[in-house]
């Protein structure tokens, strides 16, 4: 794939003094285009139509997470430099309110951008107020399929799919009949991780015992990224007994690698491939990640855009669809690898439907 090549835009500026108008600070706004997929001598096939430009506003963590928004990202640059587009990159601020949202958004459809992919369900509100502004721009939406809109798409997945097979991975290899799960808010989205998890378990073992745990309660959202709450949390489990902890907490989850690193247990991550994205000192306890493969959904969206292709409302990126899995690397689980998949198959074909509550 060839390599992107910054340039200067005019958007830049656009972008600082309008939000320097609204009175707000400017976010850290990168742009960058594509080359062509191409480099051969013309054909007569069309160039894409100039009027898409490929916008990517990012949740809190922004680019740089090592999971849910390098992978947002991963996907629209792929599919950017496959068209040979603009890619425009936005940050969001901790203390970022809707109305925050909200302006962002309409500064990148203002600023000619379409398709725009916004990351994370914190979009919701302002995604439904933007898009009725700006018909004939498509939104994308990560982890939310609430927008009813003729040009949203909600770029939902099978958490809970992946989440089975990893708990499966930790009933297998638990020496002691005791695991545990970490959430970072208790919320419907990280409930789904949590149940899934459990019923791939009980699928192994009806008897094991799972502890789970959230760091913080809905409106705090502080749980996603206290890795010193996630390592707490983890070390009481591994004191009460469980030797494998899974933890779907963002940031948090870096807490549970210390913990399962200084006390001699394993961990399981999330998102990403997380042996490949963590410290290298605490990557050898990690056995799995189970993968949310949030590029498989924005390169499909914004590809789909550009060929007409894409549907509003919910787009659902399960296990048979290639948006959630588990990863391999590092070896630890390579010798039940036959079974986990025996388990996959089983979901793909409909004979094992994974719940997404606990209740």
């Amino acid at each position: 794939m060839p390599r992107q090549r910054t340039v200067l835009l005019v958007l830049s500026a656009v972008l600082t003094l309008a939000a320097a108008a609204c009175g707000g600070e400017a976010e850290e706004t990168t742009t960058t285009t594509a080359a062509p997929a191409t480099t051969a001598a013309p054909t007569t096939t069309e160039a894409p139509a100039p009027d898409f430009k490929v916008a990517v506003a990012y949740d809190l963590a922004g680019r740089g997470d090592g999971g849910f928004n390098d992978l947002a990202y991963n996907g629209a640059e792929q599919a950017a430099s496959e068209l040979g587009l603009e890619l425009t990159e936005v940050t969001a601020k901790a203390e970022d309110t809707d109305q925050d949202r909200t302006d962002r958004l309409r500064l990148l459809a203002d600023s000619g951008h379409n398709p725009i992919i916004a990351v994370g369900f914190t979009y919701a509100g302002p995604v439904a107020e933007v898009a009725a502004e700006y018909p004939d721009v498509w939104f994308g939406i990560v982890d939310d399929g609430t927008v009813e809109a003729p040009n949203v798409a909600g770029l939902v997945f099978a958490e809970q799919e992946g989440s089975f097979l990893v708990g499966v991975v930790a009933a297998l290899e638990s020496d002691t009949g005791h695991v545990g799960f970490i959430g970072g808010v208790n919320i419907p989205l990280i409930v789904k991780f949590e149940a899934g998890y459990i019923a791939g378990a009980k699928a192994v073992n009806p008897d094991i015992e799972i502890t789970s745990t959230y760091l913080s309660q809905p409106p705090d959202f502080s749980g996603f990224n206290d890795p010193a709450k996630g390592k707490e949390a983890a070390k009481g489990m591994f004191d009460a007994g469980a030797d494998i902890v899974y933890a779907a907490a963002g940031g948090s989850g870096g807490g549970l690698f210390e913990a399962a690193t200084e006390d001699g247990y394993l961990a399981i991550g999330v998102d990403a491939d997380q042996y490949h994205t963590a410290a290298p000192e605490v990557r050898d306890v990690i056995m799995t990640s189970m993968l949310k493969n949030v590029n498989v959904a924005t390169h499909a969206f914004a590809t789909q855009v550009v060929d007409g292709s894409v549907q509003a409302g919910v787009n659902l990126f399960d296990l048979e669809a290639g948006g959630v899995g588990y990863s391999t690397s590092g070896g630890l689980i390579d010798h039940i690898v036959d079974e986990v998949d025996a388990y996959a198959a089983q979901i793909i074909s409909g004979e094992i439907s994974v719940p997404s509550s606990t209740s």
